[in-house]
């Protein structure tokens, strides 16, 4: 009976021992390497096309890509709308969409929330006769969300613009307010919202507006491919002579990512 006891005693001292053991190796094991920002890039494509009584195809390009560093933010884009429309009978297409936009922001953080920027876009819309519109604008922003599936942020600064809307060309100092929204409404589905808006500052109701609305939703399981739909507003109080002032676009889309 005692060697019995003494076994059992030595047999639950080994288990103990080596649970110890185990604890402090898995105590001491290197944290898994933190993950590198890596850039996230995407090129989404739509097309729409009619037969019968009109013949008409519509046809969108969008490119985007950024990356966040521990203290920088990258992001730039591009896109391409193009359309003809061909009444039934007529001999030649009418284009009824030619226009193109790209930006570029960097935003530097000063502290987890608050960020400098500096931010270009420019664009060109044949059909509201605008050959060419670029603004130029730093300034300050601040995250009033911030995490991992929902992030708000505000930003406003000074601002030039240059434009030519058919012969006449013009140049001026804005003052740009912007706001974006972005919200992971599952593993799948991402939801985002943006609003610029940027008046002439010594002549307020000289202003351009331009807001979205989008969904993304990806269609398979590695997340590359994607059904996305946005709504674009462009709100130009002053457009060209003889032009309107809005512009809407429903966008849908698939959009590739890597």
């Amino acid at each position: 009976m005692i060697v019995e006891r003494r076994i059992q005693l030595l047999a639950l001292l080994v288990v103990v021992a080596a649970g110890a053991g185990a604890t402090r190796v898995q105590a001491q094991a290197p944290a898994a390497p933190e993950k590198k920002p890596q850039w996230e890039s995407s090129v989404a494509a739509g097309l729409t096309l009619t037969r019968g009584n009109s013949q008409t195809e519509l046809a969108t390009l969008l490119a985007t890509t950024g990356k966040k560093w521990e203290q920088n933010e990258l992001s730039m884009g591009a896109s391409l709308t193009y359309g003809e429309n061909k009444l039934h009978g007529a001999t030649n297409s009418t284009v009824n969409a030619n226009s193109g936009a790209a930006f570029i922001q960097y935003n530097r953080l000063f502290t987890e929330r608050l960020y400098g920027y500096a931010h270009v876009d420019a664009m060109y819309d044949d059909i509201a006769a605008v050959k060419y519109r670029v603004s130029l604008s730093p300034g300050m922003g601040y995250y009033f969300i911030k995490e991992k599936k929902m992030d708000l942020s505000a930003e406003v600064g000074p601002g030039y613009t240059f434009q030519r809307q058919l012969t006449d060309s013009s140049s001026f100092v804005t003052l740009r307010v912007g706001e974006k929204f972005h919200l992971q409404l599952s593993d799948r589905a991402r939801f985002w919202e943006t609003l610029d808006w940027s008046p002439q500052v010594d002549k307020f109701n000289n202003y351009i507006a331009n807001a979205e609305i989008g969904i993304e939703a990806d269609l398979t399981q590695d997340k590359r491919l994607a059904l996305r739909c946005s709504l674009q507003d462009t709100y130009n109080n002053q457009p060209a002579t003889g032009f309107e002032k809005n512009d809407v676009k429903l966008i849908t889309s698939i959009a590739y990512k890597f």
